[in-house]
């Protein structure tokens, strides 16, 4: 009798994510965090290291037809060191690995890598460590950022309390609607086979999904206020996966409100001539690199006091019982429960 084979879309990206945890315990009592964060963090005697890591796939990630190189390792590194910024902690190192197929030249790769030395330049990073090998599926990029943090200071998804307020930054779904707007100019290309795509006034909406940044400036301006977040996670696959796993990883529950989230008013425009809710692109698009925190009461009394020193900073929501779960209050006064979405996720 043969044995049942179960497709990952049976479980999905987080349930794949949660059964290994489960299944790889902590052995090291230097493990501090491990696959329950978005950075591990390790004991370091006096110090925490942080690290983090990420894997951009030709065909899943990216696209080559409109991706240029350069953005796309410039954008590889910002992917990864958000990770470490995500724990409190600048990122100081990375290493990078490189899956290259036969189509790619020397000088695609210098492209590549310039892209790579842009961001490491930018954000005071070195480069330590780069390994290429040969691939027979297109590009991968593999890398790993490091980091140095006092012992005291690394933040993690665990240690949101009931009452804490739930802030991001930046804005939300311009990453997600740049990809379509790449993705439709790539489809009128095809089809009419036209010269020159049309991206109107759309050039924010490109950066944010192309050449992404790090919200590095929110370690100095937490450390010029005075205040640390009770928890923090990187929005990388979504706001709403974001909340679920930090409230998951903390014990606890949350109530955000839909006239809160952060939409730029060119993600809400685009939305409109494409016929697509601008809150699902916030709430279910990924990729905007932007950062997710709570902060007690009275911490976010005094950012309020000091007149909001948090520049680029939204409440959207508190930290409520678990038991009320994960849920958005809509303009109308309706609550409609969040859910993630990865790859691989079916409709529940």
């Amino acid at each position: 009798m043969s044995k049942s084979i179960t497709p990952l879309s049976e479980i999905g990206l987080f349930g794949l994510m949660d059964r290994y945890e489960k299944i790889f315990p902590k052995q090291q009592s230097g493990t501090i965090k491990g696959m329950e964060n978005d950075a591990a963090i390790i004991d370091a005697g006096s110090t925490s290291l942080v690290t983090g890591q990420t894997m951009l796939l030709e065909g899943i990630h990216f696209d080559l037809t409109y991706f240029p190189l350069k953005h796309l390792g410039y954008k590889s590194v910002i992917s990864a060191i958000s990770e470490v910024i995500a724990s409190g902690c600048r990122p100081t190192q990375i290493t990078i690995s490189l899956g290259l197929s036969g189509k790619m030249s020397l000088e695609a790769v210098d492209q590549l890598m310039e892209g790579v030395k842009m961001a490491c330049d930018k954000y005071n990073i070195d480069l330590i460590g780069f390994k290429p090998s040969s691939s027979l599926t297109g590009l991968t990029i593999s890398v790993t950022a490091y980091g140095i943090s006092p012992k005291d200071k690394p933040l993690s998804r665990a240690g949101a309390l009931e009452n804490d307020i739930l802030c991001v930054t930046g804005d939300l779904g311009s990453a997600f609607m740049g990809l379509q707007l790449l993705e439709r100019e790539k489809k009128v290309l095809n089809e009419t086979a036209e010269a020159m795509p049309d991206f109107g006034s759309y050039d924010y909406l490109l950066e944010r999904q192309l050449k992404p940044e790090a919200r590095i400036e929110l370690l100095k301006q937490l450390e010029e206020t005075g205040i640390w977040p009770t928890s923090m996670i990187l929005i990388r696959e979504s706001l709403a996966a974001a909340l679920i796993r930090l409230c998951q990883t903390s014990k606890v529950g949350c109530t955000i409100y839909e006239n809160k989230i952060p939409i730029d008013h060119t993600t809400s425009t685009l939305c409109d001539e494409m016929e697509f809710n601008p809150m699902v692109a916030a709430l279910n698009g990924g990729e905007d690199y932007e950062i997710l925190f709570s902060l007690s009461l009275d911490d976010y009394k005094k950012v309020e006091e000091a007149g909001n020193q948090l520049n680029n900073v939204f409440l959207i929501g508190y930290v409520c019982p678990a038991t009320k779960g994960y849920t958005l209050e809509t303009n109308a006064g309706q609550e409609i429960p969040l859910k993630a979405r990865g790859w691989g996720e079916k409709e529940k």
